[in-house]
């Protein structure tokens, strides 16, 4: 467990360097307008874009590794802690120390990431013994959720709400994707079944880009603080049904369900408190264009 402690920790800031360096270049393109792929063209000319690229294919590494190495409900919420790293890393961009009040949420999104693990202490599970039913109906009911969300907020003009409904979207395709991922990986392990032999290898060949197309059209649609939230936890939202009620796994209920919901609110303050970090917004401004 700690190998997989440690390698969803790396994917978590591997993560938030994506995030910073492909914010800073999505902040060059315009905030209106459609889902093109165009888009993608226009940002693939810029250095930080790539490099962004680069971390984000490494967190992705990483966090497969940690699913790997175990549950999902473990794995997931720790990636919670990538908006602390994408504070952190734009303070050291803009020369800047922390305050008190950054650090808190700071504290307030780990420690309640370490209680929340404590306290749900997950365990078993096998997406590969899934049954058939339960990989369709959780399947039919995200891929539902997420074109709800990403149609609401492609209907909407560019602003908070729009940021809001494409980072939740987002963030809900990027748990779908871990899912998948997670069953791949449990073939990997089983010496019985072999990857190809899987129908979730070919979904994450097609979840992957999709999630990675959505993610763009999310960093320009508005502020940091509208749609992080969504971004950051509605992901480890959607994992933690899926392993709970898909995969079978196992975790602490009884009296233990008062502490995972008092840590689940520390996790929410804290990353509220973190995207309305004044740090993120004056980076925010000076990477707005001027026209």
């Amino acid at each position: 467990m700690v190998v997989c402690v440690v390698l969803a920790v790396l994917a978590a800031a591997a993560n938030a360097a994506g995030s910073v360096l492909q914010r800073q270049a999505a902040r060059n393109e315009p905030a209106d307008g459609h889902l093109t792929i165009r888009l993608l063209w226009d940002l693939a000319k810029q250095p930080a874009w790539g490099f962004g690229v680069t971390s984000m294919v490494a967190g992705s590494v990483l966090q497969a590794l940690a699913l790997a190495a175990g549950p999902i409900v473990l794995v997931q919420p720790i990636l919670i802690g990538e908006l602390a790293f994408v504070l952190v890393l734009t303070a050291i961009l803009r020369r800047r120390r922390l305050g008190l009040g950054e650090w808190l949420p700071v504290a307030g999104v780990g420690g309640g990431v370490v209680v929340l693990l404590a306290a749900l202490r997950p365990s078993g599970g096998d997406p590969l013994a899934a049954p058939a039913g339960g990989w369709l109906a959780g399947c039919l009911a995200t891929t539902t959720l997420v074109a709800v969300l990403v149609h609401r907020g492609a209907a909407v003009s560019a602003g908070g709400r729009r940021a809001l409904l494409l980072g939740s979207a987002a963030g809900a395709w990027f748990g779908f994707t871990a899912v998948l991922v997670s069953a791949v990986m449990a073939a990997v392990r089983d010496p019985s079944a072999t990857v190809l032999s899987t129908w979730q290898f070919y979904a994450v060949l097609v979840a992957a880009p999709l999630g990675f197309f959505l993610l763009q059209n999310t960093l320009r649609a508005g502020s940091l603080t509208a749609s992080q939230p969504g971004l950051t936890l509605v992901n480890p939202l959607v994992a933690l049904l899926w392993g709970v009620a898909v995969f079978g796994e196992n975790v602490r209920g009884g009296a233990w369900v008062l502490l995972e919901l008092g840590a689940g609110a520390a996790i929410v303050a804290g990353t509220i408190g973190l995207a309305r970090s004044p740090l993120l917004a004056a980076h925010e401004r000076a990477g707005s264009p001027s026209s």
